[in-house]
């Protein structure tokens, strides 16, 4: 007979020892085009995945897609989609597609929430320890959408019949992350005029009781931007939060100080100083050929209340500038280096320079010497045949021709500007023609 202490102690150990332990898994969760055929250039198809089970944290991405053919993708958390089954046409050149295979929509019909960017061939990011973006669950964020910006479609044209997949592996786990990662997102409207430095300028005011701690930041422009900064303001204080050519690839980079802390009360701010030399005003717009002004700020906060309002647009010029804000920007005390680069690595391919203003005369001194020669003897040449290696031919760049000539210029830059220019004009006769 077995004593009845005997038996419960048996009955306590079989129980403690059978209770489940909790296992978090890792996945990596794939969001990409369903083999799409977009048929116009600049056209903005979205795709979703629904967020089932419990809450979910997003710890890195690894994009899928190539600058040649994507302008740009973005990753949007949605509450409920434009669309639950199909990808749908979710830009602002809807009207031109009516008529084709994609059914316009918004990206989210409601609660919207931008998540991750990339463009210009940037790589994957992985997020600091313990911060992670938590979706799914009962979370706000039931959805996932993605949004390519499609620039180049001519290899999904007749007779081509190529189809694209681009889109995101997220990096996941269901283990809960005790940060919880955000964005926020700064930008402007307006309008650049023609032969003009244009600041475009956005600020706005913090009005949640929370403490945002920036770890990375992303500035997005097009063909026109030269610098995009952005600050915290407090006090009449301006600390940078960080600074970019949107010309380098648009990754998220480390902010400037990992220690920096948001909170309310304080201001946030942005310029993108912009170059327009061209005879034509260029407006903000969804094409590649329009302009955009967007710096994005990357933060994480301890627990799980997010901003409310990830969002900061101003009108811009020559509507309104950071004059416009008021007293408690404390324009005084702003940085005189704000739309300079510092001597800090804002290349690909690692050279320095003081500023861009730098890098910006030295490419226009090498664009018609270096430029022209560069597509002369490695683009045009192998792609279209001899009959289109007339310099005057090449002012008409294809997209693919622009991306590539940019990259060369870049590789200049590390030589001796004077003994590069000596050197190429040596390849020109007087007509600027290549011997």
């Amino acid at each position: 007979m077995i004593p009845v202490s005997g038996v419960l102690l048996s009955i306590i150990l079989t129980t403690a020892y059978s209770i489940p332990v909790t296992k978090h898994e890792s996945e990596n969760m794939d969001l990409r085009m369903p083999d799409v055929k977009p048929q116009q250039p600049d056209t903005y198809l979205c795709y979703p995945m629904k967020m089932d089970g419990p809450a979910t944290y997003i710890t890195g991405f690894v994009p899928h897609a190539n600058m040649s053919t994507a302008h740009h993708m973005l990753l949007y958390g949605c509450a409920d989609p434009g669309q639950k089954n199909e990808p749908w046409n979710c830009g602002e050149m809807m009207d031109s597609e009516k008529k084709g295979s994609f059914k316009p929509g918004p990206i989210c019909r409601s609660g919207s929430q931008i998540i991750y960017a990339w463009a210009m061939d940037a790589p994957q990011l992985t997020l600091p320890e313990d911060v992670g973006f938590k979706v799914g669950g009962k979370t706000t964020v039931q959805w996932l959408v993605l949004q390519v910006h499609y620039k180049d479609v001519s290899s999904f044209l007749p007779p081509n019949t190529n189809t694209d997949n681009s889109g995101i592996t997220l990096v996941t786990t269901t283990k809960r992350m005790p940060k919880r990662a955000g964005v926020y997102l700064l930008g402007t409207g307006g309008e650049l005029e023609p032969h003009s430095i244009v600041y475009m300028e956005t600020a706005c005011t913090i009005t949640d009781d929370i403490e945002m701690h920036p770890f990375a930041f992303r500035t997005h422009a097009h063909t026109h931007g030269e610098v995009l900064s952005g600050y915290r303001i407090r006090n009449g204080h301006w600390t940078e939060i960080g600074k970019q050519t949107p010309k380098k690839p648009q990754m998220f980079y480390n902010t400037t100080h990992q220690d920096l802390v948001v909170k309310k009360g304080d201001i946030l701010a942005a310029r993108c100083t912009m170059n327009n030399d061209g005879d034509t005003t260029i407006p903000i717009g969804p094409t590649q050929h329009d302009e955009m002004c967007n710096f994005y700020m990357m933060y994480y906060v301890n627990g799980d209340k997010l901003s409310s309002d990830g969002y900061c647009f101003k009108a811009g010029p020559p509507n309104w500038s950071w004059d416009d804000f008021g007293a408690s920007l404390h324009l005084e005390s702003a940085p005189s280096d704000i739309s300079k680069l510092s001597a800090v690595d804002n290349t690909q391919d690692g050279s320095t320079m003081e500023d861009f203003s730098g890098e910006q005369e030295m490419t226009s001194n090498l664009e018609t010497i270096s430029g022209l020669q560069h597509f002369l003897q490695e683009s045009l040449d192998s792609e279209y045949g001899s009959e289109h290696s007339d310099p005057a031919r090449v002012a008409g760049f294809t997209q693919r021709e622009s991306e590539a000539w940019r990259e060369y210029i870049r590789a200049l830059l590390k030589l001796e500007a004077e003994q590069a220019l000596d050197d190429l004009e040596n390849a020109y006769d007087a007509d600027g023609y290549v011997y």
